[in-house]
């Protein structure tokens, strides 16, 4: 044992050499992160493309096991999305009691675009119909009020999760759009025809949203 202290102690590092290399450390970190800032936020970026992948498919699951209907309202105010419950007394709310979907926010330089219409595949194939919907689920966003004590009802999910397993066609695109760089943007796309699971595009370079 007295042996290993007696190198242990040898090997040892004095404050300066100790913050040199502290220094290098950092000279060669700031390196990396301005070589591959791009690709890093393409690989922050697709992570919460694929999260919102996972759960999506997930909340089908969960709606189909425990015949219930769920929802997913996209929240511009917010720059996220979060999930929702038909209650017993037929009104939305928001799950709070369920971690894994508490409302999510993108941060900035992120965004999501969610496209309900003309959508690439047959409209006319399509099990889902949306007309059934059209008057509780209205896309405006000025009633939204996540968090809020009022009692007030939110507005309803534009993401329908039904326990027969069948899901309201949508396109998401997650996206990254740098203002002040020579940077080109990245976008991810989600797409849904009528079931799960969730089918993720990307990275593309150019996208019509």
């Amino acid at each position: 044992m007295k042996s290993h202290r007696s190198v242990f102690t040898a090997r040892g590092f004095t404050l300066l050499e100790i913050m040199l290399v502290l220094l290098l450390m950092g000279l060669a970190t700031s390196v990396v992160i301005f070589n591959g800032f791009s690709s890093n936020q393409a690989e922050q970026l697709e992570q919460h493309a694929r999260r919102f992948q996972v759960l999506t498919d997930m909340a089908s699951d969960y709606a189909v096991m425990n015949q219930q209907q769920l929802g997913i309202r996209i929240a511009p105010d917010i720059n996220g999305y979060f999930f929702m419950v038909l209650n017993d007394e037929n009104r939305w709310q928001q799950i709070d009691d369920i971690e894994i979907y508490a409302a999510r926010e993108l941060p900035e330089p992120f965004s999501l675009t969610l496209n309900l219409d003309d959508l690439p595949w047959d409209q006319e194939q399509q099990l889902f119909d949306r007309e059934i919907f059209d008057e509780q689920f209205s896309l405006d966003d000025s009633d939204i009020n996540v968090g809020s004590a009022e009692d007030k009802p939110l507005p309803p999910p534009q993401i329908l999760i039904m326990s027969s397993g069948e899901i309201t066609p949508f396109i998401l695109t997650f996206a990254y759009e740098p203002d002040y760089t020579n940077e080109d943007p990245t976008y991810f796309q989600l797409q849904l025809q009528d079931f799960a699971p969730v089918e993720l595009t990307g990275p593309l370079r150019d996208v019509e949203l």
